[in-house]
C-alpha cells in the first residue's frame, strides 16, 4: 500500500535570523522500502519571507520526524464523490 510522507525541517535565516521552513514529500511502496518520488516543496523563512534553500550555519539544522499525510483529492474526486 503506498503512503504518502512529508519532511519538515526548520534553520535559521541568512538575513534576518528568523525561522525558515523547509519542507519535502515522499512516496513509500510498502513498511520496508525506501522513500521514491521525492519532491521539494521549498523554503521560505517566516519573518521576512527570504528562500533560504539551504541551512549554512553547521549543525543548525532541526529535522522533524517523517509525518505521514494523506494525498490530496483532486478536483474530479472531490465532484464525483458529491
Amino acid at each position: 500500500m503506498r503512503k504518502h510522507y512529508l519532511h519538515v525541517s526548520a534553520y535559521s535565516c541568512d538575513k534576518c535570523g528568523g525561522p525558515v521552513i523547509s519542507g519535502s514529500t515522499g512516496v513509500r511502496e510498502n513498511e520496508i522500502s525506501r522513500e521514491t518520488d521525492i519532491r521539494e516543496v521549498g523554503a521560505i523563512c517566516l519573518s521576512c519571507g527570504h528562500r533560504q534553500a539551504n541551512a549554512t550555519a553547521p549543525g543548525g539544522t532541526r529535522d522533524f520526524p517523517p509525518v505521514q499525510w494523506d494525498t490530496p483529492k483532486t478536483r474530479a474526486d472531490h465532484l464525483a464523490s458529491d
